[in-house]
């Protein structure tokens, strides 16, 4: 059955007459007959009866039409909310972002986002970059924020934003506090709070080396905020990228000889179609990012 001729149908049974019937359609009484017609040779038995002039539904119509009617009611919601959806009135958006990345760089964007798209029902997924790729090549995500020391896998394509150092976090008290900078050999026998979620964590390691510098494990965590708040509160020092900290009382220091900096990039699956609030969200994300990666 295809669903005009379901909306024929409903129509006479609102008017139980083929012409008003009709007029309510758009279309021409032959037309609408026609379907009705169509609709009883599926179904195999008439809908309506003609006598004296006048239109009544037969047994057969009577038992279809509360199904028919849903089945057209739900069509017209979808469509309703289809239409809202290309006009970014209701629509979803659903936005992956790896746990290690700072909101304070993406908070104006954010926010001016919300700002031109009330319409738009923005959810934030935090993973790691795997399971972000996973996500991704699953349908389940449209879009991530990430990074990874490694190549994307061969069906992700990433779009840089910002390059971003990474620092060595410690609390104010610490005597790092006390310099403009550090040097890796500074590093040796400090205690050190590890971000088990670091995508850098060996390349950072092999500098360590290099300089000679062993730590001393204090604590480990998936968790940034735990790790930020045991540093500021004097338990150890860490490295973190610069725009993560998010705990208030973390002085960061950059390291002058050994820097290590990763790209963070909007990652999309290639050639999959962009729905309109992610053209949408891109495009408010390069007028935010212009030049920040030059």
């Amino acid at each position: 059955m295809e669903l005009r001729e379901m909306r024929y149908f409903v129509a006479v049974c609102e008017t139980l007459n083929f012409t008003r019937a009709a007029e309510l359609c758009g279309v021409t009484q032959p037309s609408l007959t026609r379907g009705i017609q169509k609709l009883e040779a599926e179904l195999g038995a008439p809908l309506f009866a003609r006598e004296r002039g006048q239109t009544h539904l037969t047994a057969l119509g009577r038992l279809v039409q509360p199904r028919i009617e849903d089945i057209v009611v739900r069509s017209a919601h979808v469509r309703k909310q289809a239409s809202l959806h290309l006009r970014l009135q209701s629509a979803e958006l659903r936005l992956g972002v790896m746990c290690s990345i700072g909101p304070a760089r993406f908070a104006r964007l954010l926010r001016g986002f919300r700002a031109d798209r009330p319409g738009i029902d923005l959810s934030l997924v935090d993973a790691t970059p795997s399971r972000l790729s996973e996500l991704l090549l699953d349908g389940d995500l449209e879009a991530a924020l990430m990074t990874q020391p490694d190549a994307y896998a061969e069906r992700l394509d990433a779009e840089p934003l910002y390059a971003e150092r990474y620092l060595v976090a410690c609390a104010p008290t610490h005597p790092f506090a006390q310099r403009d900078a550090i040097r890796m050999c500074d590093m040796d026998g400090q205690a050190y709070l590890s971000r088990l979620n670091c995508e850098h964590r060996e390349q950072l390691a092999d500098r360590l080396q290099e300089a000679g510098a062993t730590l001393v494990r204090a604590a480990c965590s998936e968790r940034e905020d735990w790790i930020q708040s045991l540093v500021a509160a004097g338990m150890g020092v860490c490295f973190l990228p610069e725009f993560s900290a998010v705990q208030p009382g973390l002085v960061l220091r950059p390291v002058d000889d050994a820097p290590v900096a990763r790209d963070v990039s909007l990652v999309t699956v290639a050639g999959r179609r962009w729905s309109p609030p992610l053209i949408a969200f891109i495009e408010a994300m390069r007028r935010c990012f212009a030049g920040c990666h030059a």
